[in-house]
């Protein structure tokens, strides 16, 4: 194991009913003027809205709002939510929904006390004086936003990230029954991010790390059966509840304990869905399975380790059993490539088993704009830290994406 520093002060709140417990919350930070974000309107169909609206009308909070988040969230919305907020004063901000919503809410909680543009901290890595605190109302299980210390946003080209433990909400309210109305689509694409948080994880260079490498293949396991169970009955809130919670388990930095997750397959997705506006967790699943075919020929033995823990893929049986003896010292990495790709075809098959695409031809997208993609991820050097990722590099698995 390398060496780290855990922390993460999010309360988490978890279960039927538990958005009862917002009015304690809110009463516990001394809230006065309240940002309240959010999309479209299914915060008053749950009842989220009532709950909210009773709190503050009890405690004589002050509530602006606004529920014009989209997927992939802009920082032109933002923008116009930051000035709202300086305006009313605002000294907390609430976010009902999934990634989208609660990405915007730290943005923002960064950009209100901030004289310049938000859009600094994103693009130039300015780091804020202060930070408004940040709560949560979870209603899908994907992105884990709500326990992480980052943020995404795109400004319409780039699509960039955010990092600070001042950002971690100060609590995340995760009711399973909110999600239960979730589409099969929507459902679906959270459970490939959630699983592309965990393997993010999992790709990491150091080889001494048993306790995270079973923790993240339990993890990874238990998301498996319980979306199977979903594709059953999709409104299984028991299911529902699993994911949910791992959502936040596979995004708090608890699993990166000992060891340097790889990042490098989220990069080549930000430029996927900053060109094309992809919904992220489906160009997670294509990017993914791109990324563990290139893996395969140029550093297999992390996912070869899968491979053999999660689907069972014997180094003999998947090299053909060709001597029925120990593999030799440099028959390995070729017995590795092997396990490997059996790893990059599981994966593809459960991403298409939950009705996602896999291919950019799929989605109609050709080469066209690879290497202006591959340019903009590596404007900083390369990207990745498993098998660190140059502009060519990047090219090759964009193509092996199509």
């Amino acid at each position: 194991m390398i060496g780290f520093e855990y922390y993460n002060p999010a309360k988490i709140v978890f279960g039927e009913d538990s958005e009862k417990k917002l009015k304690d919350l809110l009463k516990e930070y001394k809230v006065k003027s309240l940002l309240l974000v959010y999309s479209g309107d299914f915060i008053r169909t749950l009842g989220i809205k009532d709950v909210i609206e009773e709190a503050v009308r009890d405690l004589g909070i002050d509530l602006y709002e606004n529920g014009n988040v989209v997927p992939n969230p802009t920082i032109e919305l933002v923008r116009e939510i930051v000035s709202e907020g300086k305006k009313r004063n605002a000294d907390f901000v609430l976010a009902v929904g999934g990634g989208s919503s609660i990405d915007t809410a730290k943005a923002t909680a960064i950009g209100i006390p901030y004289d310049g543009d938000v859009w600094d901290f994103f693009e130039k890595g300015t780091v804020p004086e202060k930070v408004l605190p940040i709560g949560v109302i979870a209603t899908t299980a994907s992105s884990g936003s709500e326990t992480s210390n980052a943020a995404i946003l795109s400004n319409g080209e780039w699509k960039l990230g955010f990092e600070d433990d001042r950002i971690i909400p100060k609590f995340a309210i995760m009711n399973p029954r909110f999600t239960a109305g979730l589409p099969a689509y929507q459902t679906f694409v959270g459970v490939a991010d959630v699983l592309s948080h965990l393997l993010e994880r999992y790709f990491s260079d150091e080889r001494n790390s048993d306790t995270t490498d079973y923790l993240i293949e339990g993890a990874v396991k238990a998301l498996l059966i319980n979306a199977e169970k979903l594709l059953g009955d999709l409104t299984d809130v028991n299911a529902r509840g699993e994911i949910q919670w791992l959502a936040s388990v596979a995004h708090n930095n608890f699993l990166d304990a000992g060891r340097r997750a790889d990042w490098g397959s989220h990069r080549i997705e930000h430029e996927l869905s900053a060109q094309y506006n992809i919904v992220h967790g489906e160009g997670m699943a294509i990017a993914m399975t791109a990324w563990t075919k290139y893996m395969a020929v140029h550093k297999p033995w992390r996912l070869a380790l899968l491979a053999q823990r999660l689907f069972g893929a014997d180094a003999y049986a998947v090299a053909g059993e060709q001597t029925g003896q120990p593999a030799k010292t440099g028959e390995q990495a070729g017995r590795d490539t092997d396990a490997a790709l059996v790893l990059s075809t599981k994966l593809e098959e459960f991403f298409t088993h939950i009705g996602l695409k896999t291919r950019l031809s799929q989605l109609g997208i050709d080469d066209r704009d690879f290497e202006t993609m591959a340019k903009r991820a590596t404007r900083n050097g390369r990207v990745g830290h498993y098998e660190p990722l140059d502009a060519a590099a990047i090219v090759e698995i964009l193509k092996l994406a199509l």
